[in-house]
């Protein structure tokens, strides 16, 4: 049988999350195998303090021992250790007992992530030797995966670039991106998406033996054939007829919602703005802008005898000179 976890890592049976994680940090980095080549003895114990800390590293599996519900090295032990697997007399006179640790989450306390934290492996580091107890991707608890030491890793995480329409970016929609290895994920594009912003999708990143890593994807805007940004606002050009421009009236103008109706007023020129307010774009909060008309007079395609002869006669009746910007 396996030597007291607690222990092993030199620790009460008190101890917090953190004050477990530190003492196996400051162990595990003593006696890793990189930092003793060659050193047997070292990378036994290294192999020891993995075991130790895959017990009393996990909540779910401290509880079980605590409650002599499995052993040192992970073995269900039916229930039938009273006081635990080290007896009545292990952890005698401490304050709470068996069982009496403070709860706290142990967030963060993957092995492969505390080996990137001090060899600066990472998630998608290094991969470490045989597990602990010597068994390729074994050792207490299983998971353990390849590389020296025996923990596992997970998959690299992965980034990709995303264009999205303008529209998806205010309303939210969906879109399918592929990876170079051949996977394509659907993305779901929050309302507000911004330009620049990232996405992360977890475990949608290249597999590992303890599951795979993260795919983050920056969202970039593609143009807009009708819509575009200035200055923070959302503007589109709309056309109007120059009978609507000289008497006023009710036009169809085009929004990221649909369709609305807005009023001309007359005598209304190219490059009067109307304003469409909560139309136009959104900020990270979800809060919409307005979204600005700006008008251009637009003559009929097709020559119109009635109106050259009515602008004729008004050009020789009433000249005026358009008043010039610049």
């Amino acid at each position: 049988m396996a030597r007291d976890p607690y222990q092993e890592l030199g620790v009460l049976r008190t101890a917090s999350a953190a004050e477990v994680r530190k003492a196996f940090h400051k162990l595990a980095k003593e006696n890793h195998p990189d930092t003793n080549p060659g050193n047997k003895a070292a990378e036994e114990r290294f192999k020891k303090l993995s075991a130790a800390f895959d017990i009393v590293g996990d909540v779910e599996k401290r509880k079980k021992f605590d409650a002599g519900q499995i052993d040192a090295d992970g073995r269900e032990t039916g229930g039938f250790s009273p006081g635990g697997p080290w007896g009545p007399q292990a952890g005698a006179g401490q304050p709470g007992g068996r069982g009496g640790f403070r709860s706290e989450s142990f967030e963060g306390a993957d092995l492969g992530d505390i080996l990137g934290e001090m060899f600066g492996g990472g998630r998608g580091g290094r991969q470490a030797g045989p597990g602990p107890g010597g068994a390729p991707g074994g050792g207490p608890g299983g998971g353990m995966g390849g590389g020296f030491g025996g923990f596992s890793q997970r998959g690299a995480d992965v980034r990709a670039r995303l264009e999205i329409d303008l529209v998806d970016a205010i309303r939210g929609g969906r879109q399918r991106i592929a990876f170079s290895d051949g996977r394509t994920i659907d993305v779901t594009i929050p309302k507000g998406a911004q330009e620049g912003q990232t996405l992360r999708l977890k475990g949608q990143g290249s597999p590992g033996r303890s599951g795979a890593g993260d795919a983050f994807i920056e969202l970039a805007l593609k143009p807009h054939p009708l819509y575009r940004q200035e200055e923070g606002a959302l503007v589109m050009d709309l056309p109007i007829t120059l009978y609507d421009a000289v008497l006023g009236g009710k036009v169809e103008a085009p929004t990221p919602d649909g369709p609305v109706t807005l009023t001309v007023p007359k005598a209304a020129n190219t490059g009067a703005r109307l304003r469409l307010k909560g139309r136009g774009l959104a900020d990270a909060k979800g809060h919409r802008g307005d979204l600005y008309a700006r008008l251009v007079v637009t003559l009929p395609d097709a020559p119109d005898a009635a109106l050259e002869a009515f602008a004729t006669d008004q050009r020789a009746k009433r000249p005026y000179a358009p008043k010039r910007r610049g």
